[in-house]
């Protein structure tokens, strides 16, 4: 019988009776997943790798334990409004293909909303339709499909970080046969006669060439196939010398002892792969602590207001809160953990947890999750579990939140390593044809030895490390990036714009004064909670001037974003703002910072504020007056721009009265006359404009407020490091471009040799990873000595 295997696994088949549309299948499940495939349109599957599926396994009844409440509860990441979160692990993903089908699941089932993929965490988060499916349902489609998740509910946890060992697996393989194989090499290295006889020559080849089988084939296939994939989207990565070269080497040396033609380079190729995974490792190694550094102490610098238990109102850091902690989360404010809602009503936006930015009600006694924004009044809620710093974090970071300047963003990496790819190839193409006219037998080992010390592995590794670590440094300093992509486009900056009012502003130190008829004791308690809900700085800045302690509930609540607040409570409704809101008839707008309030449509007068600006602004602007274009936008009126103009460099711009659509087109016209802008804002009102900005950062002044549309949160206490920053984001660009260089030294003497011949592939092999352990350090070393400037 032929030998036939299934188009779906790749399994043999055992007999050729379980076939449709000419393709045989092992099983009954395999094509059953391939017909889903077929009738849903999603047959690409198999073009994007030769039968990537697993055999489906028989799970009737395996997953009822799904139905139960108490058990979905444990395993659901958010749930609320009909929508549902889950985050899977999931063994079986291995390839393209399985993030392209698992990314499409919604072509399978309707009510799955979206499903994103993980690859290195072996992870699927799913957003579907509670309403019209169920986890149970979900799971047994991935399972269906041969993606049956893993799920313990002791161990889930676990399951979901389960540490892949493959390299080390990989690393101690090629470590092991690059050991034998010198060994067995000996005689041939000192021309042993005695010892190296007839019998023993070709058993000791075919050792060797045994050897190498699994070094070629298991611990050196993430190049080939990351090589494949770079060259099927018609990409040069850095990987394509790389398997090349060890492809190179393992068929010149299998031809020369098939046809006796010598012993091959089985040493050289086995240690190649062994220092290419050596470098491998402490590249993993050394980047993972990076990253769990930053993950494990650099935080948000936001916090929330939490009850005492006298009633008084404290503001603590997020990650101090426990179980049963009171909190009050206000207008536009982010619930930072997941909890009860035990006071107030509730009106959230999701979008940070779902990509929706519906809003969902919520009354007493509602479960609330970690992420959702209130969008209206303000509510207590009790805390149920303490909070989730890498939760938050992968929130924030959420692809949902992509945008177009990050598409169009091309790092410097992808940029010099496509160019120093094509390079090495034209090198050693050129240097092996030379070589084929002047000694045919040394050909091979020029073009082999070329590919290995040229390789741009230590470009590669360049700005990996020396944006992680600076991500981590300037994460110590209360600067929090979103990635380090973002340290490239700061480096860009020839513009910025700062929001006046909570930006240049101070809440703490400002000055407040009251003109117009006096208010009653009853409208200063409304007053005083009704801007307790807000979070404007001028709202944030009043409730504690007056210092009302009474606490009464506001019926209804609406805050206009520049333009004011209107609320109710019983029969008292205030309007609290600009002077347009507030509709006052036949009153003068005198040029000056205020807050106005009319009582039931009667004009009762305003709050006038004396701004108190952060004492080093007059030193940040000087600063960066001479590197950078400067601009001052805010929603209020002149009132401040003469004094502005007396301590600031003349060749700031100054915008008032600028809503918040205002501001973003501002920040576009200056993007359309081909600046690089960087937009400061305190994150209310500035959300469009932070978007818009190439780099957009939001100034945080201990209040649970910022938005997924910025690039970075920076504490208000560091408000006189702005200019550091930027110079330390262009020193880092210098520091990669040195690391660039030192590698091309490496390169241009190392290819000296190798085009000359005097350079053995394996010596060659041991140079590489040196060479790239000596840019990691390099580039640590250098970050460090950065960050002590700060």
């Amino acid at each position: 019988m032929e030998d036939l295997l299934c188009y779906h696994c790749g399994n043999h088949c055992d007999n050729q009776s379980i076939t449709i549309d000419d393709k045989y299948f092992c099983c009954n499940g395999c094509k059953t997943v391939y017909e889903i495939f077929s009738e849903n349109e999603l047959t690409c599957y198999y073009d994007l790798e030769q039968r990537p599926g697993a055999i489906p396994q028989e799970i009737q009844g395996k997953y009822d334990y799904l139905d139960n409440a108490k058990i979905l509860e444990k395993l659901l990441e958010f749930d609320a409004e009909n929508k549902q979160v889950v985050n899977l692990y999931i063994p079986h993903i291995h390839c393209s293909s399985c993030i392209w089908v698992l990314e499409n699941l919604n072509k399978l089932q309707k009510d799955i909303i979206a499903s994103q993929v993980n690859f290195p965490k072996k992870t699927i988060r799913i957003t579907y339709d509670s309403k019209g499916t169920s986890l149970k349902e979900v799971v047994l489609l991935l399972s269906a499909i041969g993606y049956e998740p893993y799920i313990s509910l002791e161990d889930y946890e676990l399951g979901k970080n389960k540490v892949d060992r493959t390299l080390l697996y990989q690393l101690a393989i090629a470590g092991f046969a690059f050991g034998n194989v010198m060994f067995l090499s000996f005689p041939e290295y000192f021309e042993v006669n005695e010892f190296w006889l007839e019998q023993y020559k070709y058993i000791f080849r075919w050792l060797m060439f045994s050897f190498s089988l699994p070094v070629v084939f298991y611990a050196a296939k993430d190049y080939f196939i990351s090589a494949y994939k770079g060259l099927r989207s018609k990409i040069l990565n850095i990987d394509v010398p790389i398997a090349l070269g060890i492809m190179v080497l393992f068929l010149r040396s299998s031809v020369e002892i098939i046809f006796d033609l010598g012993t091959g380079f089985f040493d050289s190729l086995t240690g190649l792969v062994f220092f290419l995974l050596i470098g491998k490792f402490f590249q993993q190694k050394t980047y993972n602590f990076l990253s769990f550094e930053r993950d494990f102490k650099s935080y948000f610098p936001i916090a929330v207001t939490k009850i005492l238990p006298d009633e008084s109102e404290e503001i603590v850091q997020i990650y101090e809160l426990e179980k049963g902690d009171r909190l009050i989360i206000r207008n536009q404010e982010l619930i930072p953990v997941d909890g009860v809602l035990i006071e107030g009503s509730a009106k959230i936006d999701y979008s940070f947890v779902t990509g929706e930015s519906i809003a969902v009600k919520k009354q007493s006694g509602d479960k609330l999750f970690a992420g959702g924004r209130q969008l209206n009044g303000f509510f207590i809620m009790e805390v149920l579990n303490s909070v989730s710093q890498s939760y938050l974090t992968q929130l924030w970071s959420n692809d949902v939140f992509a945008k177009d300047k990050d598409s169009k963003f091309t790092s410097l990496t992808n940029t010099i390593s496509k160019q120093f790819t094509i390079f090495v190839l034209s090198i050693a193409s050129i240097s092996t044809l030379i070589w084929l006219f002047i000694d045919p037998s040394k050909a091979m080992n020029v073009f082999t030895a070329v590919l290995i010390i040229a390789c741009p592995c230590a470009i590669a590794l360049a700005a990996p490390f020396t944006l992680g670590n600076l991500l981590r440094i300037l994460g110590k300093k209360k600067c929090y990036l979103k990635n380090a992509a973002v340290i490239e486009k700061m480096a860009q900056i020839d513009t910025v714009v700062f929001d006046k009012t909570g930006t240049l502003t101070s809440t703490k130190e400002n000055k407040i004064s009251y003109e117009g008829i006096p208010l009653s004791k009853t409208e200063k308690v409304v007053l005083s909670n009704a801007v307790r809900v807000s979070n404007h700085p001028l709202s944030r800045m009043l409730f504690l001037w007056l210092e009302t302690n009474k606490k009464q509930a506001v019926d209804s609540f609406e805050e206009q974003l520049g333009k004011g607040i209107i609320a109710k409570s019983g029969a008292i409704e205030l309007r609290i703002g600009s002077l347009a809101l507030v509709d006052a008839e036949n009153k003068t707008n005198r040029i000056e910072t205020a807050i106005h309030i009319a009582v039931n449509d009667e004009y009762k007068g305003r709050f006038i504020f004396k701004n108190a600006y952060r004492p080093q602004m007059k030193m940040l602007f000087s600063k960066l007056a001479t590197q950078f274009n400067l601009s001052v936008v805010s929603g209020d009126n002149e009132g401040e721009q003469v004094y502005l103009e007396s301590v600031l460099p003349e060749k700031v711009q100054y915008l008032f009265h600028q809503q918040p659509e205002d501001k973003l087109n501002f920040v576009k016209s200056l993007q359309d006359k081909g600046q690089k802008v960087l937009m400061i804002g305190d994150g209310l009102n500035d959300a469009g404009a932070l978007a818009q900005s190439d780099v957009g950062i939001s100034l945080s002044e201990n209040i649970n407020v910022f938005s997924p549309a910025c690039d970075a949160i920076l504490a208000a206490e560091n408000f006189k490091d702005i200019e550091t920053y930027l110079q330390i984001s262009k020193k880092a660009i210098r520091i990669i471009k040195y690391s660039f260089m030192l590698s091309l030294c490496y390169n241009v003497i190392g290819l000296y040799f190798a085009v000359t011949g005097q350079l053995q592939p394996v010596i060659a092999a041991i140079l590489m990873p040196l060479s790239s352990i000596s840019i990691v350090v390099f580039t640590t070393v250098m970050t460090n000595q950065l960050g002590k400037k700060i």
